[in-house]
């Protein structure tokens, strides 16, 4: 049953989100933007890795002025990826300065919180719409716990102050995230920016919470939503995190757009958040990225760590492919490939997949039946298994999706 909540479409670059598109992955930088030979490199590991939107910092001059040349780069070397502009604090100054920035982008990230204070909050979130309008340009107005508008929440506080039983402080905070993200929404239509160019997103890191936000943001509106927690923390944490909260919402049609806010570990690639978003969409069954390894989890009957080898192997080898793969082999994605350890489960699993392999466990035949479609097609022994077993699937990958193969 499709569950999708259908929002109205908004189109950044060449990417569609919302309007029943597939939900789309996003991702952002961490390099110093105005560096513009990391930020490009960056750029390019994070589009390649599967990265459909890319957001980058746009904080001081020297980042502003940097954005056109990322753009040209990206071009020239094939990377049509869109580039999302973040801006906080000076995004009016910044916009205003440099036009070539404002045109290169294909979309400006605003938070109500931090887009002015007092004041000069209206004039400049007026400033920030009306050059989004004047570039054609879509707006994520992303709302953010950590940074909520204090007049808003304000506001909500002095009314539950009045009321007979008034609300505990969990509860008005939801409201003033929701209501700051709604309020800010009908300011930009006001002064000019069509529904179809507002994607709207309330982020905070609490699970339950960011459930609870969202939930009552779908039914509020029909906007585009953005997807993530605001810090989803390291590792396990946070995969689990992202996992818990945006399977949750996704299942009830809520979400156009994710991204995984994970805490790189020191050096670490930043590509693994995205990743982690792809696999949280195509393990829910919502899009299919790369062929997907099933894989037992060991037991007493697997004292040899020979087929968790493999199953790494295989998995890395089908990943780092598919950059190649995705255009020679169209359909490989949604493949499915078993590496099971014993006779228990294995041979069950392996013909269940697109192609398996079981593995010979503690005390058994040294042998490894390989199944394609659910047929045994040969048995593998010997000190050659994983070299064969890689060539097999790369021949069943030839036969089945090639654009060049029969029908």
């Amino acid at each position: 049953m499709n569950l999708r909540k259908i929002t109205h479409p908004v189109v950044v670059g060449n990417v569609k989100v919302g309007g029943g598109a597939p939900i789309v992955v996003q991702s952002m930088t961490n390099t110093d933007t105005a560096d513009i030979n990391a930020t490009v490199k960056q750029i390019i590991e994070l589009s390649t890795a599967g990265s459909e939107l890319v957001r980058i910092t746009v904080n001081s001059e020297e980042a502003a002025a940097a954005v056109y040349e990322i753009r040209n780069q990206l071009d020239r070397k094939g990377y049509s990826v869109p580039i999302i502009g973040d801006f906080h604090f000076n995004g009016h100054k910044l916009l205003e300065k440099y036009p070539d920035c404002a045109q290169a982008l294909d979309k400006y990230r605003i938070n109500p919180g931090n887009v002015g204070r007092g004041k000069s909050r209206d004039p400049q979130f007026q400033q920030m719409i009306e050059f989004a309008c004047r570039y054609d340009k879509p707006v994520r107005i992303g709302v953010n716990g950590g940074s909520l508008d204090q007049a808003v929440l304000t506001r909500l506080l002095d009314e539950n102050r009045t009321l007979a039983i008034p609300k505990p402080l969990s509860a008005i905070t939801r409201e003033a995230i929701v209501l700051s993200a709604l309020e800010s929404a009908a300011k930009a239509e006001e002064i000019g920016l069509s529904k179809n160019k507002i994607i709207l997103s309330c982020k905070i890191s609490n699970v339950q919470e960011l459930i609870a936000i969202y939930q009552d943001l779908a039914k509020r509106s029909d906007y585009a939503l953005h997807l993530g927690l605001t810090e989803a923390g390291m590792g396990s944490k946070g995969i689990v995190s992202s996992a818990a909260a945006l399977s949750v919402l996704m299942q009830q049609g809520i979400g156009d757009t994710i991204r995984i806010s994970l805490t790189p570990e020191p050096g670490a690639s930043r590509t693994q958040e995205v990743i982690v978003g792809q696999e949280i969409l195509q393990t829910m069954g919502f899009r299919s990225f790369t062929p997907m390894v099933i894989s037992c989890p060991g037991c007493g009957r697997t004292t040899s760590d020979y087929f968790q080898k493999l199953a790494m192997d295989i998995q890395s080898y089908l990943r780092d492919q598919m950059p190649v793969w995705r255009k020679r082999y169209p359909g490989v994605e949604a493949m499915e490939v078993a590496v099971m350890g014993c006779v228990v489960n294995g041979p069950g699993e392996s013909k269940s997949a697109n192609i398996g392999i079981s593995l010979p466990g503690t005390g058994e035949s040294p042998v490894a039946p390989v199944y394609e479609d659910g047929v045994k097609t040969v048995t593998l022994k010997g000190d050659h298994i994983a070299e064969e077993f890689q060539e097999i699937v790369e021949r069943y990958i030839e036969s089945h999706y090639s654009i060049n193969a029969e029908a």
